[in-house]
């Protein structure tokens, strides 16, 4: 009876006596050199074990042929080996990275794989097979670039290839002068002082009123631009008689002309090269001044366009001398056509630059009033950054800082337009100019025949990006003259390719502080460099001094000068780029 009964036995413990953990048993001795096989992120467990795949046969069922399946993967992969339970040889084992059994979803459609596969395709058959492919593919880039593809470059803006300009200064620098200081343009754009209040001196000339029939002018009622012949005299400074009247009165400090203020004022917008003649006489009076025939005169087309038109003698037409007279002979005939030449609108003092042999030729006086009006420069009320740029500004002050400062300044009135029963309101008169939309310079301009009655403000942005420094220089020139108006005239060629002909194609009128803030102009920054400049000449001593725009960079010299220097003589105005000489060799 006790035989049949059931037995427990406790099983037998094995103790570790060298380390912790099960103690090494002959069963498990025959699982020793057995690799663990995980299994894949991409497999799929369908079944526990799979009898009717014999040994060393790959399995092509649909679980393995699949877009996520191993056979699938294998394929992409073929260095690497699959493992998992999906195949026989579950523990042909070697060891590879763990991104090898991760695979990303592919959601491309099918014939977006195929146009893939056939481009790698593609591109596989266009390389080159041998060293001989390579360097005539090598010489073919290196060939110079045709005219299609040159001018397919310049049509969508690609000029980084294109050869830097090299410009000559405005006026010859002698071996004798004397370099003082240089001033960097963004170093002037920081300055801003306040601007201060005009006061009317003296008034002389007279104007005409404006013709109000140019204001229908369109593209369609075009005009001709006539040549008018009439006698306006441009006197620098010191050759004003109106001016050494006032400086023998001791009217103020410092003596200019809207011109010159006007450059100084803009002068980090501009491009070209330009200067401005400085002398100091011995009772500390400031006389700026430009130089006769010099480059102030001279009106800039397309300035500030990323690729500016031509500097050499091939295109006499569309060159950049060329160019600026033409601009500036259309400025002054367009000035004179747009008025009533019988209708006088105001008479003030005899102008003073007419002699009697203007008057004995018989041929008519130009439209025009000069104000000659005085800024005070040291009004305590106004706030400003009186920047020095000499060093021995920066250490002393000026001892008569308290004392006033008076800028005297004639400024220039072109006509007058009639107003019901309303005082005549002031007008400035100006004209912008289109030569050739295809030539070099025209920095995507529009035709304005086409394009200016429908799209008038898109020529405007266009002119104010392309002659930036030419339109501040206006809107400047019509705030200082205290004009109500600025009147733009639209004048462009009769013919591309003929410069000797213009139409008048439509009028725009503005006002000067307006059309200013549309140009994002800061006249505080303008007085703020012009308040700079003239405490820096106080700050020299008696003589002469030329102010510099570097040709090639966007920095102000400052030159002394000796007296007797000849300051008439230009530098030559036009210079041949790299790439113009590169045509001529």
């Amino acid at each position: 009876m006790t035989d049949s009964k059931p037995s427990f036995q406790l099983p037998s413990l094995l103790d570790r006596q060298n380390g912790w953990g099960p103690a090494v048993d002959s069963t498990l001795i025959k699982f020793k050199d057995i690799p663990y096989a995980p299994y894949s992120k991409g497999d799929k467990l369908g079944r526990v074990a799979d009898w009717t795949n014999p040994d060393g046969q790959k399995q092509d069922n649909r679980e393995n042929t699949g877009r996520q399946g191993r056979q699938g993967f294998n394929r992409m992969n073929r260095e690497q080996q699959a493992y998992g339970a999906a195949f026989a040889s579950a523990f042909a084992y070697t060891h590879n990275e763990d991104e090898s059994s991760f695979s990303v979803v592919d959601n491309r459609s099918a014939t977006v794989k195929k146009m893939a596969i056939k481009s790698a395709v593609g591109n596989t058959r266009t390389r080159p097979q041998n060293k001989q492919q390579q360097q005539q593919q090598q010489q073919q880039q290196a060939r110079p670039v045709g005219k299609q593809q040159m001018q397919g470059r310049k049509r969508y803006g690609h000029n980084y290839d294109k050869p830097q300009r090299v410009r000559n200064a405005s006026v010859t620098i002698g071996p004798d002068w004397n370099l003082l200081d240089e001033i960097e343009f963004n170093r002037l754009s920081k300055l801003n002082y306040a601007a201060p209040k005009p006061d009317d001196i003296a008034t002389y000339g007279s104007l005409n009123y404006y013709n109000k029939a140019y204001d229908r002018v369109n593209t369609r009622n075009e005009k001709a631009l006539h040549h008018l012949d009439h006698i306006k005299h441009d006197l620098t400074t010191s050759s004003d008689p109106v001016m050494q009247q006032l400086m023998s009165e001791n009217k103020a400090t410092v003596y200019a002309t809207d011109t010159v203020l006007s450059l100084l004022m803009c002068a980090t917008r501009t491009v070209y090269p330009w200067d401005v003649v400085v002398t100091k006489t011995s009772d500390n009076k400031i006389v700026m001044d430009k130089r006769p025939g010099g480059v102030c005169d001279l009106l800039t087309v397309n300035e500030n366009t990323s690729d500016p038109p031509a500097e050499n003698d091939k295109d006499t037409m569309n060159s950049w001398s060329a160019l600026c007279n033409e601009a500036s002979y259309i400025n002054r005939n367009f000035g004179r056509q747009v008025l009533e030449s019988n209708a006088v609108a105001q008479t003030f003092e005899p102008n003073p630059f007419i002699s009697a042999e203007d008057h004995a030729s018989g041929k008519k006086i130009a439209s025009g009033m000069y104000r000659y009006r005085r800024f005070n420069l040291a009004d305590r009320n106004t706030t400003h950054n009186p920047y020095a740029f000499t060093q021995k500004a920066q250490e002393e002050e000026p001892e008569d800082e308290d004392s006033a400062v008076y800028l005297l300044v004639r400024t220039e009135i072109d006509a007058a337009v009639k107003v019901a029963n309303k005082e005549d309101t002031l007008v400035t008169v100006r004209a912008l100019n289109e030569f050739d939309a295809n030539a070099q310079g025209a920095g995507g301009a529009m035709s304005w025949k086409k394009s200016l009655d429908s799209q008038r403000g898109a020529v405007v942005a266009t002119e104010m990006r392309n002659n930036a420094a030419k339109l501040a220089r206006w809107a400047v020139q019509a705030l200082l003259a205290g004009a109500t108006q600025l009147k733009l005239g639209y004048v462009a060629r009769a013919h591309p390719k003929d410069n000797s002909r213009h139409v008048v194609l439509g009028t725009q009128a503005y006002k000067p502080q307006d059309f200013a803030t549309q140009m994002n102009l800061s006249i505080a920054n303008g007085w703020g460099v012009v308040k700079a400049v003239i405490d820096m000449c106080r700050q020299l001593p008696e003589g002469r001094y030329v102010l510099m725009k570097d040709p090639n960079r966007p920095i102000l010299r400052v030159y002394s000068v000796p007296v007797e220097e000849d300051l008439d003589k230009e530098a030559p105005v036009e210079d041949d780029t790299e790439e113009a000489k590169q045509d001529e060799e």
